[in-house]
């Protein structure tokens, strides 16, 4: 199927965009108004775009149905401060409390029963139950449109961390594992970020992978690797050199003794299950043995 968003009405837009482009972290933003009115509403259209000087960016969009704005928009275009909160799987039934539409009086603090927090350097507190956060300068709002569903980029620079020290590994760096996050995917849709999905990828950041072009073409065009499996070889930065030493009682234990196309899958399969496993020098040993 293919599909002209200009061709869609709102909703049908917003639903195709949010299912397709996910998951998106949540900013759980606090803001404030001249007044001093309070407001605590959660944003998934939010990203970090720059490390120095730190920026992150939220949009509270126009609503799609009445093209209303949101108190966060009127809040930071009056006092242009905002303190991002992040949200975890412990909090997000309340942070979907948050996101009902109170009136402008109404303290979503209050209503979702969090506890505020003084922040350090800017006027709208901290979620307290929150384990990380920052107080943030607002830097710009930049409208996208004038109609419902268009974003209004509100970028902000990073002025403090505050962090939870039960996210802190030993040199006090965050441990991923420790931080469940909540994402928003389409509708009523979320995820949940913990140590049952969470896996690593290597990057090579000093030394060029070598690439799926220079595998060869009996590894290259294996009807039995993936895509992810050739990607985890091409990362190499060469292919290793066949150890005259290699012994291996599982590939000396295949059935099909000639080089032929029966044994071919038996070793692909096999070197499947060593790079599953993350045994990928080996996995190579047992490839090269087709070459």
């Amino acid at each position: 199927m293919i599909i002209d968003p200009n061709t869609l009405n709102g909703p049908d837009k917003q639903h195709y965009l949010q299912h397709i482009i996910a998951p998106r972290p949540i900013c759980f933003a606090s803001t404030m108004d001249h007044a001093g009115h309070i407001n605590l509403s959660p944003f998934s259209f939010f990203n970090l775009f720059s490390t120095n000087p730190p920026v992150v960016i939220f949009s509270p969009s126009r609503r799609v149905r009445d093209n209303t704005t949101k108190h966060t928009l009127q809040n930071v275009l009056e006092v242009p401060e905002v303190a991002i909160n992040i949200v975890d799987y412990d909090m997000v039934q309340q942070v979907s409390l948050a996101s009902c539409e109170y009136p402008k009086d109404a303290n979503e603090f209050i209503k979702a029963g969090f506890t505020t927090e003084q922040s350090q350097l800017i006027r709208p507190p901290l979620v307290k139950e929150s384990k990380a956060k920052m107080e943030c300068r607002v830097l710009e709002v930049k409208p996208l449109g004038s109609g419902g569903g268009a974003g209004n980029l509100v970028i902000c620079e990073v002025l403090l961390l505050h962090i939870n020290e039960t996210l802190l590994d030993g040199n006090n760096k965050i441990d991923q594992r420790k931080l469940q996050h909540v994402a928003r995917l389409g509708g009523n849709w979320y995820c949940r970020v913990d140590t049952t999905n969470l896996f690593e990828v290597e990057k090579p950041n000093t030394q060029l992978g070598m690439g799926m072009d220079a595998l060869p073409g009996v590894i290259r065009n294996s009807t039995v690797l993936t895509g992810n499996d050739l990607g985890i070889l091409a990362n190499g930065t060469g292919m290793p050199a066949r150890d005259p030493d290699f012994n291996d009682a599982v590939l000396a234990a295949l059935p099909y003794p000639e080089n032929n196309e029966e044994r071919r899958l038996a070793v692909h399969q096999y070197a499947q299950q060593l790079i599953r496993s993350g045994e990928t020098g080996k996995a190579w040993q047992v490839l090269l043995t087709l070459l």
